[in-house]
């Protein structure tokens, strides 16, 4: 995609005053850092950091048959769900395997509001329409274009962000979300994130997007707060294991293999792949999404082989030098014999083989 055809979400102004640096991601210009991945990363971690993610998508599925499609096309058991509440869940195939992993919010028995990721929002709803025949009445709507999204993270991102609403925020536990009002206009506010921190994403109208971003800056001003790129996004959530789709997860890989054996309710009732995950459960998983350390010198990347015994045998998915625990991290699949926590493996980087060791997930992980 060419800079002339990237769109610009609502808040392409606020990071440009904000000295961001841009990058073509997901079809947008998004700012990748604004003054530097480590700092931006380590203010989440110890204060609090501002994320644009209005370019994620947003569809609504409506109607009363609404839960059995949603039951049907993800793995997870949405019937489990009250409204106000939501989880994470898959989006199948029908061979098992991840169409994109998504935020499932129930708001009431006929409507779900889904969240998904950038990338593959336009594969998703065209593949949810799909699904829709055979389910009466039910309606699923891109909402994506109707919703800005702000991520606050960070241990004072309730400090900050109460500052702006009357909704007692404390009150809202993790994966719940209310409606209510925020610097005076509609929004939904989750308690939800992608980065290992409490926080909170708030979903708004476009045109209420920067006037929110620069009043929560004002109003995180004596907490630290600062402004955060894709860049600290990604190596916050690979601390905290949460996969990244096209990295870590894919249309390849079941939720098995990837370690996410708990969004896969088998009990339900069918959905899309469900036979094929029965049996990779009674035969077992071949292969298993773990992490590693590096022991010898060398920053394991997306892509690079896994070593061991002389052969490849697996293949890294993420990886990057942790800013949190300053070690040289990674995550790949591996046959299961090799999986077990202090295995020894090796990772290829250009063609030299440097020493790694199975460690245990996820690498971080907050004081409660």
């Amino acid at each position: 995609m060419t800079a002339e055809n990237l769109k610009r979400t609502p808040l392409y102004e606020c990071h440009l005053e904000a000295g961001a640096r841009m990058v073509p991601f997901a079809g947008f210009e998004m700012p990748v850092q604004y003054r530097g991945v480590i700092e931006e990363h380590r203010t989440v971690r110890t204060a609090v950091g501002l994320f644009d993610v209005s370019h994620m998508g947003e569809i609504d599925v409506t109607g009363a048959r609404a839960l059995d499609f949603i039951q049907f096309v993800t793995c997870n058991d949405a019937s489990k769900l009250v409204p106000g509440r939501a989880h994470y869940s898959g989006l199948m195939t029908p061979r098992g395997t991840f169409v994109d992993d998504l935020l499932v919010h129930k708001f009431s028995d006929e409507h779900y509001f889904l969240v998904v990721n950038a990338a593959n929002k336009d594969k998703d709803y065209a593949y949810l329409c799909a699904q829709v025949p055979g389910f009466e009445g039910v309606s699923v709507r891109d909402r994506s274009d109707d919703w800005a999204q702000i991520a606050i993270q960070g241990p004072r991102a309730l400090e900050v962000t109460q500052k702006l609403t009357s909704v007692p925020l404390a009150d809202i536990k993790y994966y719940r979300f209310v409606e209510g009002e925020i610097d005076g206009v509609k929004a939904i506010i989750a308690r939800t994130g992608y980065t290992g921190e409490d926080g909170f994403e708030v979903y708004v109208a476009p045109a209420a997007a920067a006037p929110l971003w620069r009043s929560l800056m004002a109003a995180g001003a004596g907490a630290g707060i600062a402004p955060t790129g894709l860049g600290a996004r990604d190596t916050l959530r690979f601390e905290a294991c949460m996969p990244l789709y096209g990295n870590d997860i894919d249309d390849t890989t079941t939720p098995l293999d990837a370690g996410l054996d708990w969004i896969v309710k088998l009990d339900k009732g069918g959905f899309l792949g469900r036979d094929l995950l029965v049996r990779q459960r009674e035969q077992g998983i071949t292969r298993k999404l773990v992490g590693f350390e590096m022991k010898g010198r060398g920053i394991a990347r997306h892509g690079y082989p896994i070593v061991s015994g002389g052969a490849e045998v697996g293949v890294v998915t993420s990886g990057t030098h942790s800013p949190t625990l300053e070690k040289a991290l990674g995550m790949g699949y591996v046959p299961v014999a090799l999986s077990a926590v202090g295995t020894p493996i090796e990772i290829e980087i250009r063609g030299q083989r440097v020493a790694a060791e199975v460690a245990g997930t996820p690498f971080y992980r907050r004081a409660k």
